[in-house]
């Protein structure tokens, strides 16, 4: 009788301690944008720079982070280091950050695709590029299929786009477990996170050094509250299923790419997923930055951006023949 009792003290003192943890997370980062129209449960929070109407020759550049994160990621990363002529829009992926989602039917990349694609015809945007980091590329090359109309290039970075040998970590499966999963989201997973967030980011940019402070200025303990945790679970843990169905299709996809990926990168293969990209997509450059791992759109920002805007110039240049030719005739 007496180690139940133990235990449920113990957890009933964790969810306390989660419960107040959050509230102290949520008031010192606090949404910094705005929120897509919609029901409750289903809005989408993002920062919009320099957007005031998507239908011109500029492209707008549709930054989508990875597991994990939030749009206070890509922001850090790409802050100052683009042109400052082309709209930016950064959003948080449904259930992280401050977006909304349903658990498990906002999981796959596919499902998620069409809560941007609602953003962006809401926005008026009809001519974007969408950047995506790792899980998040999964999410832009099921938009790229979803809507070749608006997405008219392509900028994958450290993806995970293809099926891989193997799983996930096991907190990951247990996180998106039905009862055990919430309970354990509901007080386990912060106070573990906290105390490990300092040697996991290490391993994430490897072998390069993270930024100063990036924990804060990345807003990352906003992951560390249990529906964000969940839902984070539920993406990875699902995503290979997903993959395995939606990596065939990228062949059809027609617009130009740019795939950029570290040498060193040892979250994501390489082999599998930015050499898999090149292979399957008909108009694709592949970049491999010597020495770079999982972030080198932080590590290696200068260069990232210099590909970025490459490819949005470019685009720029064949929006206005074909509306000068629009007017020819």
């Amino acid at each position: 009788m007496f180690i139940p009792v133990l235990l449920l003290a113990l957890l009933g003192g964790l969810f306390i301690y989660t419960v107040i943890r959050c509230r102290r997370i949520a008031a010192r980062f606090p949404p910094s944008g705005r929120f897509s129209s919609g029901r409750p449960g289903s809005r989408l929070h993002f920062v919009a720079e320099g957007l005031d109407g998507g239908g011109g020759t500029l492209p707008v550049l549709v930054f989508l982070h990875g597991a994990s994160g939030n749009l206070h990621d890509q922001k850090l990363a790409f802050d100052g280091k683009l042109e400052a002529r082309f709209p930016r829009l950064f959003i948080d992926r449904p259930g992280l950050g401050y977006s909304e989602r349903q658990l498990r039917a906002d999981a796959s990349p596919k499902a998620q695709a069409m809560r941007i694609a609602a953003l962006l015809d809401e926005l008026a945007i009809t001519n974007a590029i969408v950047v995506g980091h790792s899980l998040g590329a999964a999410t832009a090359a099921a938009l790229g299929l979803l809507r070749p109309d608006v997405v008219k290039g392509l900028v994958f970075v450290a993806p995970a786009t293809h099926p891989w040998p193997g799983g996930v970590n096991w907190y990951y499966n247990l996180a998106s477990w039905p009862v055990i999963g919430a309970v354990f989201c509901r007080t386990l997973a912060l106070p573990a996170a906290e105390r490990l967030t300092s040697p996991a980011i290490g391993n994430v940019f490897k072998p390069d050094p993270a930024p100063r402070d990036y924990v804060s200025a990345a807003a990352l303990p906003l992951l560390f509250r249990p529906a964000s945790f969940r839902a984070n679970a539920v993406d990875v843990a699902r995503l290979k299923p997903h993959l395995i169905e939606q990596s065939v299709q990228y062949p059809a996809m027609k617009q130009p790419a740019v795939i950029v990926t570290g040498d060193k990168d040892a979250v994501v293969w390489p082999s599998i997923h930015s050499e898999g990209l090149k292979r399957d997509l008909r108009d694709a450059e592949l970049h491999v930055l010597e020495g770079a791992g999982h972030m080198p759109h932080h590590t290696h920002a200068a260069q990232v951006a210099h590909l970025i805007s490459g490819l949005a110039g470019k685009l720029e240049q064949q929006t206005e023949v074909r509306a000068e030719e629009h007017q020819v005739i």
